[in-house]
Order: C-alpha cells, then sequence, then structure tokens
C-alpha cells in the first residue's frame, strides 16, 4: 500500500503539470483555429458583397432600359456592316 501511495504522488507530481500543458497547448490552438476561422469568414462576405454589388449593377443595367441600348447598338453596328457589303458589291473600285 505504501508502494501505490509513493506511485500516485510521483504521477501526481509530473501529471499535474503536464496536464497543465496540455491544457494551455489546446487552448492555444483553439484560440489559433478561431482567428483563422474568422479571417476566412471576413474574407468570404467581402468577396459576396463584390458579388452582391456587380448583380446589383446587372440588374440595374437590364431594369432600366440600359440593356435595350446596348441591343439597339449591336443593331446599328450589324446594319451598318450590311450597308458596306452592299456598297462593296455596287462599287468594286472601294476595295
Amino acid at each position: 500500500m505504501g508502494q501505490f501511495i509513493g506511485l500516485v504522488a510521483v504521477l501526481m507530481v509530473f501529471g499535474i503539470p503536464m496536464l497543465a500543458i496540455w491544457t494551455k497547448h489546446r487552448k492555444d490552438v483553439m484560440e489559433m483555429q478561431a482567428k483563422q476561422t474568422a479571417e476566412k469568414a471576413a474574407q468570404y462576405a467581402a468577396s459576396n458583397k463584390e458579388l452582391e454589388d456587380r448583380v446589383r449593377v446587372l440588374e440595374r443595367i437590364v431594369t432600366d432600359g440600359g440593356y435595350d441600348v446596348a441591343t439597339q447598338i449591336e443593331a446599328l453596328r450589324d446594319q451598318r456592316r450590311v450597308e458596306d457589303r452592299l456598297e462593296d458589291q455596287r462599287d468594286p473600285s472601294r476595295n
């Protein structure tokens, strides 16, 4: 029984500091993980904000008639190309 008490005393002398070191280590690891998670969340929030802004701009273009203007511009370009081709066919000396 005396040996058992001595063994328990030795284990406590070494075990308590080891437990304290391990607990501090786990706490530090958890704090670092929390910081990394917070940084990633901030990056995702910034990225999400940028995407929301871009979608808002696209929605504004489509709903404010800007989309129609772009379509009209493209139609005019196409019409101009057709007119240029017809003119080239009529006047071969332009080439």
